[in-house]
This record gives C-alpha cells, sequence and structure tokens, in this order.
C-alpha cells in the first residue's frame, strides 16, 4: 500500500527559518503547504522554477530608472504606512546574509 504522505527534513539557519514562517503565516499558507506547491513547482518546470543566478551586483541607486526608483519609494511609503516595516537591526543582518551569499 503506498503511504500518503513523506516526511522532509532540511536543517537551515534559525533566522531564515523564523523569517520565511513568519511570511508564509501572515500569507495564511502552512509551511507543510508551501513545500508540497514548490515541490509541484519543480515537476511542472521540470527544474527549479526560479532563476539561480548570482548578481553582479547588489542594486544601488545609480542602477536604477527613475520609475524603478519611484516605485521602489512607494511600496516603501505604503509598507511603512501599514507598520509593515523591519527594525534596523533587523534590516542590517538581512543586509550581512545577502552580502554574504554573493
Amino acid at each position: 500500500m503506498a503511504r500518503k504522505t513523506a516526511n522532509v527534513t532540511a536543517r537551515i539557519k534559525p533566522d531564515i527559518k523564523e523569517t520565511a514562517e513568519a511570511i508564509l503565516e501572515r500569507l495564511g499558507i502552512p509551511v507543510s503547504v508551501f513545500i508540497d506547491m514548490t515541490y509541484r513547482q519543480v515537476i511542472m518546470h521540470d527544474g527549479v522554477p526560479f532563476s539561480v543566478d548570482i548578481p553582479q551586483s547588489l542594486p544601488s541607486r545609480d542602477a536604477l530608472s527613475a520609475v524603478e526608483f519611484d516605485t521602489m519609494m512607494r511600496t516603501g511609503l505604503e509598507q511603512a504606512k501599514k507598520d509593515d516595516s523591519l527594525s534596523a537591526s533587523e534590516v542590517f543582518q538581512n543586509l550581512r546574509m545577502e552580502i554574504s551569499n554573493v
């Protein structure tokens, strides 16, 4: 008889796990459902369903067009109005992680 479910075990950094799970919780998506969705996308795309390229550099103001910059600023303002923001220490922690992964 075939099993109805299988377990997936992975070891990741606690801060990455907590951040991702908090976002999924805000979206109302259980972690198990997200993992299932991701696996299904891998199957449908016959590979990773998103780019895994390493960027040449982190985006800077000089690299953005006026429209891109205005969009970024508008998004930031909307997030601030909704109190959907991170503390300065969280921002710097995220930046350190991004820089160490480049």
